[in-house]
């Protein structure tokens, strides 16, 4: 086994696209008992969202229900499309979750960060008896609500979507907001922070140095709440109540996951907490019957290293040579998730690496064939179907891409991302 590792590490040191099939995975019924993290839990988090949507629906009109929830889209254009340019049989079809299109901050990152804030401002309104349970929570739009949440602070570290979804929610319940940002959060992403109202401070060095200020800073307020992105089970809880949703949406599509038809799902990941519960979720739902992967840029294969070498957050990308500098802003982490790297340790299928050119390539191409934009770190799970086709053979599969962000994203900076993804295929 370390014979094997060594030989992944080095194709990891020469940025090679390589993808890897966990050694340690077991039946998710094996698994489940003995994991931080129940269906109840799961379960009470959707509760928890039900609970705001009278008030997401006044304060958010665009979700006209208050659900902050995506499409599934088909793809099968961009699947013939990969065919002929990767000269490889998909076998299945090919389908992509839109979190691209979330409410309110048009990525994954609504989920976990919208749900965190949520619950701490429920926490706090209970607390100090403004709130009940069986009220209707319509009632926290109003500025009574505001003044008295403007008394509390929300603090972060990111690389720019979790900011975005965490700094938007807190502002509008009336929160103050600091964002620590890393060197690799995009200009656009911290001019909208402060357009809502958020304070952002930025840093030359990379996501941890952000997240570990951000923590410090916090600490020493008490009124002060950080959202660790890292170690958080309320972040993970969000998310995964992503994964048990998609179980409604694949059967009115029609779409049958069993044994017979296996679910492959490809979940761009950075410090691992959006794609862990998002695979938690769905394993919830489907055990055995869905195969998750993890995607991360060949500069910056954190989790994938981390659970490799079995050493999670006590191993980083610059250990092993590499810069961590990537065009997938979102997954531009050194170091991974300890808490997320030892649930995904026996319930992960594998994850795999994939170049910067090609994320551009992938971004063009799916533009031209479904008239589809994401930004380029949500296009980290279309190699996926390419690496596992070599291996799974069977025409009853459905191949998930997980579309992580993208609607959100500038016009102007959206054509720079097109025009460098024609580039990229003439290379």
């Amino acid at each position: 086994m370390e014979n094997k590792n060594s030989l992944l590490v080095d194709e990891l040191k020469e940025l090679k696209e390589t993808i890897w099939f966990n050694p340690k995975y077991k039946n998710f019924a094996e698994v489940k008992e003995t994991l931080p993290i129940s269906y109840e839990d799961v379960l009470d988090a959707e509760e928890r969202l039900n609970r705001f949507t009278s008030y997401i629906k006044i304060v958010f009109p665009s979700t006209m229900d208050g659900i902050i929830e995506s499409p599934i889209s088909k793809i099968s254009n961009m699947k013939k499309r990969m065919e002929k340019n990767y000269n490889k049989k998909i076998y299945g079809n090919l389908i992509l979750k839109r979190d691209d299109l979330l409410p309110i901050a048009g990525s994954i990152k609504a989920r976990g960060g919208i749900y965190e804030v949520l619950k701490h401002a429920e926490e706090l309104a209970i607390a100090n008896e403004l709130l009940k349970y069986e009220d209707d929570y319509s009632i926290l739009a109003e500025d009574r609500f505001k003044e008295f949440f403007s008394n509390y602070t929300i603090q972060v570290g990111s690389t720019g979507n979790l900011g975005l979804s965490i700094g938007i929610m807190s502002a509008k319940l009336g929160f103050k907001v600091v964002v620590h940002m890393s060197s690799d959060a995009r200009q656009w992403k911290k001019e909208l922070l402060r357009s809502k109202g958020v304070k952002v401070v930025e840093y030359a060095s990379d996501y941890s140095k952000a997240v570990e200020e951000g923590r410090k800073l916090s600490d020493v307020d008490p009124n002060s709440y950080f959202i660790d992105d890292e170690n958080s089970k309320n972040l993970f809880l969000g998310y995964a109540v992503g994964g048990i949703r998609t179980k409604k949406q694949l059967e009115d599509m029609d779409i049958a996951v069993d044994e017979d038809h296996p679910l492959f799902v490809y979940l761009p990941c950075g410090v691992g907490g959006g794609p862990g519960g998002v695979a938690y979720g769905l394993k919830l739902m489907y055990g055995d019957d869905v195969q998750c992967f993890f995607a991360e840029p060949t500069h910056s294969p954190a989790m994938l290293l981390g659970l490799a070498t079995g050493l999670h957050d006590k191993i980083s990308v610059e250990d092993i040579g590499l810069d961590n500098k990537t065009a997938a802003d979102g997954l531009a982490v050194g170091r991974p998730s300890s808490f997320v790297g030892k649930i995904m340790e026996e319930t992960l299928s594998g994850a795999f690496t994939i170049d910067d050119e090609r994320l551009y390539s992938f971004l063009a191409d799916l533009v031209d064939e479904e008239d589809i934009y994401i930004e380029p770190s949500a296009l980290a799970g279309f190699l996926g179907p390419i690496f596992v086709s070599d291996f799974y053979k069977n025409e009853n599969a459905t191949h998930l891409c997980w579309s992580t962000g993208g609607s959100l994203v500038p016009e102007s900076i959206r054509k720079e991302y097109y025009a460098e993804g024609k580039n990229s295929r003439n290379k």
